[in-house]
């Protein structure tokens, strides 16, 4: 599972990859005692783990759903669909999400001056000509970043992964929708899946062709941060094992049990910290200050 969380003064969201394990019984009380509160948690798929248990055990749906009703009861969880409910059955008889085209979710949220899109990675959603692009196609430019200046979107596989674990796993979608997220100014990325934390520079990879072949990633001020965030306490436990040297683009990565806050500041800034479970509820491992890029244009 992964999450984030908003505030009223300082609209703050949260991530992770939950499951039901003794490691996502400390995720959610350490965010539930941090000293700052929020006011919704975002989820970036996987979150109970049914379809690891026999015809997708139903008992495990409400023994999640016991589990996360101690925050679900009081703030609202906006979420992406994980390759664990490829089948959405979730969707299908258990959540109410904010808007379903049949059974293919495509849908935007507003929280204060944010907008969060949710897109579906384990789906073959990835091509040009398929529904989620078409709809991407015509709501991005729909944004008016006067009203809602931060864009955010959350996608399952992450683009940017300097991990062994899923190492270029959503590459196929990144070459068709990057170029989206820099045309746009995509302000962040939320990823879980790999089951560790890692935080991007501002970077793209939009600029290959076969002439110039260049390949690889570069510092690009209108592209987004990528944040991997998909170590809320699984049941696959940790992935460990990374990509040496560590890539240029990636600024942070950690293999530990966390949660993150994104703090919305005003509409130029926002501060980020990222929370390991064996830390202080007040500790934070990894921070950067974040500014809007549009705002600086």
């Amino acid at each position: 599972m992964s999450v984030e969380r908003f505030d009223q003064s300082s609209d703050k969201i949260r991530e992770r990859d939950l499951g039901q394990t003794f490691d996502s019984n400390i995720t959610l009380p350490h965010y539930e005692k941090s000293p700052k509160k929020g006011q919704a948690v975002l989820f970036v798929g996987d979150l109970s783990y049914a379809d690891n248990h026999p015809n997708h055990d139903n008992n495990r749906w409400d023994s999640w759903g016991r589990f996360s009703e101690r925050s679900t009861a009081y703030q609202p969880w906006i979420w992406t669909t994980g390759n664990h409910e490829l089948d959405f059955a979730p969707e299908i008889v258990k959540l109410l999400a904010p808007s379903m085209e049949k059974i293919n979710r495509l849908s935007h949220s507003h929280i204060g001056t944010v907008l969060l899109t949710e897109l579906q990675a384990a789906q073959n959603y990835s091509g040009k000509y398929t529904p989620q692009y078409s709809w991407l196609e015509e709501e991005f430019p729909k944004v008016n970043r006067t009203e809602t200046p931060w864009l955010i979107v959350l996608n399952h596989s992450p683009w940017y992964n300097s991990y062994d674990y899923h190492y270029m796993k959503g590459e196929t979608m990144r070459v068709m929708y990057e170029p989206w997220f820099v045309k746009n100014i995509v302000d962040v990325v939320f990823s879980g899946h790999v089951h560790a934390y890692e935080r991007s520079e501002r970077i793209s990879n939009i600029a290959y062709t076969v002439v110039n072949g260049i390949c690889s990633p570069v510092k690009d001020q209108s592209a987004p941060v990528y944040i991997t965030i998909g170590d809320g306490g699984n049941i696959e436990g940790l992935t460990t094992k990374m990509t040496e040297p560590q890539p240029k683009y990636s600024a942070y990565r950690e293999a530990s049990f966390g949660h993150a806050i994104f703090s919305i500041k005003n509409r130029t800034h926002a501060h980020y910290a990222w929370h390991r479970n064996k830390d202080g509820y007040a500790v934070e491992a990894d921070t950067v200050v974040l500014q809007q890029v549009l705002a600086s244009c």
